[in-house]
């Protein structure tokens, strides 16, 4: 029996209950109609164009992101308790956001060190005491979560900066019904199309006071983004305008893009670019993606801004280790979903244990994000762990380290046949008047055997992520 838990098969030759319908159905397709499933599903991919620039790739070429045909699901008790934690994690961080720049009830508590959060390099001081509307900060959040142990789940990160992956979530689902519409009679699966409806919905609550009918726009930094398909999918599918900065320009604090019939207000921006490079005035002079005067725009309440100015001093994982915290100091509730135990490497003893263990601990760059900048102890090499040594001993406060987790394995086509491969889910919380979500989110798998690294970037690929209705 492997370490790790098994999403399918509760021991050898034993499917899960809920998995039942679906190993039924699979044990009965012929090995040639899968394979010619699959090859249509990647001639649908490249002809729709979902893509993913690897950055530093030395072909500068776009990726398709690989997509597996063995679904991941999760039965509906599971998926209860896990939009249970969701939810009352995302209200906390947005409770937490509203407080560090404004009272900052819980720093005065001596809960979490002040140092932590004025010196934090995504902490937006020119955000101080700006009311934004409803207080809600992180209106979409991307929630890393893995399986591990027994089956356990537990919070590997929080995105709430620009969180990508919501159209591959969607996509995977019209591919999986356009090749198998049979299995979707046999299976209730719960539906996830509307999402552009939910967020589209979301995105007008941030609207200035007083605008009944928000014009919204979604703000890439251009063709070139890893993320690029993502913009315009999301821009077309809720029937918006997709801009870049030298789109809009900025006149008496408000916001207003350039249109083949004149100018035209903007109310709602979703951003997908970094603080950094919104504003020229106000942070990078050098950024060309941004609109010089958008933070004046915001600090006025002329424009809505999601997700806010400043939000990832929330996701920053220096910061992660404290959301437990968050959750009983805000909502005086005990967290429903575990974070991973976490070696604050600015400790000394922390940073002693993280030495001592290197081999043994997954080591992340606090900023870092993507898969990049992170050690997997037990999948390096001497001279990758002696060369990390080196950088946590020169920057101890730029590290955190955690155990490596045993991360749950599905099904996977490979090219050997079918064999585990690790995965992780990335639900999509929305927060507005509500905090809302769709049963699911990206189930990313590690087709490498062996290999815990998701990411796409890091030559990942995805799943149908199914949550069944009762």
């Amino acid at each position: 029996m492997p370490n790790f838990y098994d999403e399918m098969y509760s021991k050898p030759a034993t499917v899960r209950s809920h998995y039942r319908q679906f190993a039924d159905w699979l044990s009965m397709q012929p090995p040639h109609l899968i394979a010619q499933k699959r090859a249509e599903a990647e001639l649908m991919f490249q002809r729709v164009g979902i893509t993913f620039a690897v950055y530093g790739d030395d072909a500068g070429k776009e990726r398709l992101i690989p997509f597996d045909i063995i679904p991941r699901v999760i039965d509906a008790a599971e998926w209860t308790v896990l939009q249970a934690g969701l939810v009352q994690r995302v209200t906390a961080l947005n409770r937490f956001l509203h407080d560090v720049y404004h009272h900052q009830d819980i720093l005065n508590a001596g809960i979490i060190p002040r140092e932590q959060i004025v010196n934090n390099a995504q902490y937006r001081p020119a955000m101080l005491g700006v009311d934004v509307p409803a207080d809600i900060y992180a209106h979409i959040a991307g929630v890393d979560i893995v399986r591990a142990g027994e089956g356990e789940f537990y919070v590997l990160e929080d995105n709430l900066r620009v969180p990508s992956g919501v159209s591959y979530m969607l996509e995977d689902r019209k591919m999986m019904m356009r090749l198998f519409p049979e299995l979707f009679a046999r299976n209730r699966v719960a539906p996830v199309d509307h999402y552009p409806d939910l967020l589209l919905d979301n995105l007008r609550t941030v609207a200035p006071q007083g605008v009944n009918d928000p014009t919204v726009v979604v703000m890439t930094p251009g063709m070139h983004n890893s993320a690029y398909f993502e913009h315009a999918f999301l821009a077309q599918q809720m029937g918006v305008a997709l801009v870049e900065g030298q789109d809009m320009y900025v006149a008496n604090n408000t916001v207003y893009m350039r249109t083949t019939r004149g100018p035209k207000r903007v109310d709602v921006i979703y951003r997908r670019i970094d603080d950094d490079y919104l504003d020229p005035r106000a942070f990078r002079a050098d950024s060309t993606l941004g609109v010089p005067g958008l933070l004046e725009a915001v600090r006025a309440g002329r424009v809505g801004l999601a997700n806010a100015i400043g939000t990832g001093v929330a996701d920053d994982k220096s910061i992660y280790p404290f959301v437990p915290d968050m959750i009983e100091f805000y909502l005086g509730e005990k967290p429903i979903l575990n974070n991973v135990p976490t070696y604050q490497c600015r400790k000394k003893e922390d940073l002693a244990y993280t030495l001592a263990n290197l081999a043994e601990l997954v080591v992340k760059e606090v900023h870092g994000a993507g898969g990049y900048g992170m050690l997997v102890g037990p999948a390096s090499t001497r001279a990758q762990i002696e060369d990390f040594r080196a950088r946590l001993l020169a920057n101890p406060a730029g590290y955190i380290a955690q155990p490596t987790l045993a991360l749950s394995a599905c099904p996977t086509y490979v090219d050997a046949g079918v064999a585990p491969r690790h995965i992780d889910l990335r639900p999509f919380v929305l927060s507005g008047k509500t905090v809302s979500m769709v049963p699911g989110g990206l189930t990313r798998v590690a087709l490498q055997e062996g290999s815990l690294v998701v990411n796409s970037s890091q030559g990942g690929g995805t799943k149908d992520t199914w949550i069944l209705e009762n």
